[in-house]
């Protein structure tokens, strides 16, 4: 399944302008083969925007989901997009992934909240693995932070993920996370993990691009630099299968050791 990653931070504190920004890159993807496009964290509304989050939040079905799913149909691919989610009181920092026909396929909602910008905007999720069946693949969802902890990824490694999307804005001095954990973590677990970054100054933050699309090998089939950019990689499913009948991680592993790790 071809893949666009979509390095972009878009235009902070204007989900209009997001919005555009989205349906240009949709085109692009479309016609360069992709069936699935990958926003960064918080794409629609930028990420540090202060007291907006709370003002610009949406439920999961609010107008800016019915606009993602019309351009996602409209030019025949999945997207996956990062937003702030209105539940009730609270805001949760979110993904939420549609099908090329439109259809809301899965909604998740950031567990590992960062720093005290985050803990002071959002309330975490608590559904730690998301998934949903796309082009024959079974595709998980978590965001920036959570894919630090290798227990989130295990957690979808066991649930049979095949590809990882993880949109993201991580931030300088952290480009290690892009350049060396991501493929790791996709090695270990023997699946395809995307991490799509925010890219350039806003606020208090400088995110550092390197989206990347790591395979079950460990290597990068795809990596952006440290601009704007839209970059493809293909997640193969017969690939996959052949790497997890030669690495043998998950099958070596005992459970029956691991339980001081809880």
């Amino acid at each position: 399944m071809r893949t666009a990653l979509l390095q972009s931070s878009g235009r902070p504190g204007s989900v209009v302008e997001n919005l555009k920004v989205l349906d240009e890159a949709a085109g692009r993807a479309a016609a360069a083969g992709a069936a699935l496009l990958v926003t960064p964290e918080m794409f629609l509304t930028g990420y540090a925007i202060g007291d907006g989050i709370g003002r610009l939040a949406e439920p999961v079905d609010g107008d800016s989901a019915d606009a993602v799913a019309e351009l996602a149909a409209r030019h025949g691919l999945a997207i996956a997009y990062g937003y702030p989610e209105r539940a009730g009181d609270v805001v949760h920092n979110s993904v939420q992934l549609v099908s090329d026909g439109g259809d809301r396929l899965a909604n998740y909602r950031k567990t590992h909240l960062f720093g005290c910008f985050e803990r002071d905007h959002f309330t975490p999720g608590t559904e730690p693995v998301v998934q949903a069946t796309l082009g024959g693949l079974t595709v998980g969802l978590l965001i920036c932070y959570d894919v630090e902890f290798p227990e989130n990824v295990r957690g979808h490694a066991l649930a049979g993920t095949d590809l990882l999307l993880v949109p993201t804005a991580q931030m300088h001095p952290y480009q290690f996370v892009a350049e060396s954990m991501i493929p790791v973590r996709a090695f270990e677990n023997q699946m395809y993990v995307a991490y799509v970054n925010r890219v350039g100054p806003e606020g208090e933050f400088e995110f550092v691009g390197l989206s990347t699309l790591a395979g079950p090998d460990g290597i990068a089939r795809t990596r952006a630099g440290r601009g704007e950019d839209l970059v493809f990689a293909d997640a193969d499913p017969e690939a996959l299968a052949a790497s997890r009948a030669a690495n043998p991680y998950l099958l070596d592993r005992r459970p029956g050791l691991y339980g001081s790790l809880v």
